[in-house]
């Protein structure tokens, strides 16, 4: 599979870079700054790009069988809001352009739903990640309407952050609309089994249109 990565330094899509290239897939690594990537692959091509040039960008993903999109505006970033949804339209806008008919968005936990309420609504929700969190969630109902791409969107666990420890187990447990616990009840899962997840929806399709989310 010929994949376009869109994030690729950042703690997700580093181990989605990762994961790929280690099932032999054929990945471009879009980035602002190449110096920052230190992976190594003769699977790999690295092109310098930014989403803010959604015309250069079309360019440079045509050819492939899917966007994987794990951009990140930055969660310390004061305009994090508008920079996450104009970023993600932006890579949305280019990969029709680019007639590539397969897009994966990676997203965030906050817009499942624990008895009917989504958990960025929620009183306890922290608000440090909740620009970020309600980007994502706005985000995912734009990308509903679009009937142009076989898209899908991912939201991680609730605990899916550095510092898990458990590395690469290749387990976890699927859902939908609501977060996977477990028997501690807790949802929780490391970035490198988050890659796991994504990586086998891409050879395995699932999810097409659909939100889906992975938890041990």
């Amino acid at each position: 599979m010929k994949i376009a990565l869109l994030g690729a330094t950042g703690f997700v899509g580093s181990r989605l870079l990762r994961e790929a290239l280690t099932r032999g897939h054929q990945v471009t690594a879009i980035v602002r700054d190449p110096a920052k990537l230190t992976e190594t692959s003769d699977l790999l091509t690295v092109v310098t790009g930014d989403v803010n040039h959604p015309e250069q960008l079309a360019q440079q993903l045509a050819g492939h069988d899917v966007v994987l999109n794990a951009f990140s505006a930055g969660w310390t970033n004061p305009n994090l809001y508008d920079d996450f949804l104009a970023g993600s339209r932006a890579i949305e806008q280019a990969t029709v352009a680019a007639g590539v008919p397969r897009l994966f968005a990676i997203g965030g936990a906050g817009s499942l739903f624990i008895n009917g309420q989504q958990l960025v609504d929620g009183p306890e929700f922290p608000a440090n990640i909740k620009p970020g969190a309600l980007a994502a969630r706005d985000y995912l109902n734009e990308l509903k309407h679009n009937t142009q791409l076989d898209w899908t969107f991912f939201s991680p666990a609730i605990e899916m952050h550095p510092g898990i420890d458990t590395g690469r187990t290749g387990h976890y447990r699927l859902g939908t609309e609501s977060p996977v616990f477990n028997a501690e009840g807790r949802s929780i899962l490391s970035g490198e089994d988050l890659a796991v997840a994504v990586l086998d929806e891409l050879e395995k399709p699932q999810f097409s249109r659909q939100r889906f989310t992975a938890a041990y």
